[in-house]
């Protein structure tokens, strides 16, 4: 069986990645107070202009017709099958316009999987469907989406945010816990999990932050890698891994190492750093 993966931008992988592996990315609009983006933006492009413009800009899942068609040269084609990985359902409603194309076109061979993630661990949860399939060219179909489902509920993902500015241009902080949260060097850290952006803990300084983070990570699968990631700002986690590495059991110099690009960007800005791992 030949598969064909379909996803959508709010997932961060290498470019070099999808393109080796024949993975279809689906853009997803930006629009920056009215200047409209159909098919996203490049990383540097827009956290330049997030930060020159102060503006919040917001963004369009891909609808049904982009999905249509994505799916169209492999309807019903006995040799292949399509699958398909979203963002979280509690995060947007990307696979209802998923689903939509499936029905419309009275496709069979194609399952679409909720993440329940999104960004870098989306990333990594198809780095490692792919892995899975290379590795077991002869399995049946149902293995793979087993596979597929087993591992979304051990994806996790943990992040330090950088600039609190982002957070309350969004409205997700009002201005006296920002204040208070900058004066003492606050370092609020999210989660995904339960397919929703959780707020867990709140650090004073870089140090008790990275502290958490390794604490979160030393529960992984050591099958796995663990992948990081960070917003327009590759050296927080340059630095994270010079300090943290041997802690972590990983190469710091042989590391997955993504950036979060504006789906994503959007709410967390620019400076944000964090990783992925597969829990035990």
């Amino acid at each position: 069986m030949n598969y064909k993966i379909i996803t959508e931008a709010s997932v961060d992988m290498p470019t070099e990645f999808a393109k080796e592996n024949d993975i279809t990315i689906l853009p997803i609009e930006v629009n920056f107070g009215g200047e409209l983006y159909p098919e996203g933006m490049p990383s540097d492009q827009f956290y330049k202009k997030l930060k020159t413009t102060g503006i919040i800009p917001k963004t369009s899942q891909p609808n049904q017709y982009k999905f249509e068609t994505a799916y169209s040269e492999y309807v019903n084609k006995p040799d292949w099958f399509v699958i398909t990985v979203v963002i979280s359902s509690d995060l947007a409603g990307t696979i209802a316009q998923a689903k939509n194309a499936v029905d419309n076109l009275k496709m069979k061979n194609v399952y679409i999987c909720d993440s329940r993630v999104t960004t870098f661990a989306e990333g990594a949860l198809i780095v490692e469907l792919v892995k899975y399939i290379k590795a077991h060219k002869s399995a049946p179909t149902q293995q793979i989406i087993d596979f597929l489902e087993a591992l979304k509920s051990r994806v996790r993902l943990v992040a330090v945010v950088g600039d609190l500015k982002y957070l309350k241009l969004g409205g997700r902080l009002n201005t006296a816990s920002y204040l208070a949260a900058s004066v003492l060097n606050i370092k609020p850290i999210i989660n995904l999990d339960g397919g929703k952006v959780n707020n867990v803990a709140k650090k004073r300084g870089e140090k008790a932050a990275n502290e958490y983070l390794v604490e979160c990570a030393n529960k992984r699968d050591p099958n796995f890698p663990i992948y990081f990631g960070h917003s327009a700002n590759p050296s927080l986690i340059t630095k994270f891994l010079d300090e943290e590495a041997d802690k972590l059991g990983v190469d710091k110099n042989n590391s997955r190492i993504y950036e979060i690009g504006c789906v994503v960007g959007t709410h967390a800005g620019p400076d944000c750093y964090g990783l992925v791992y597969f829990e035990r």
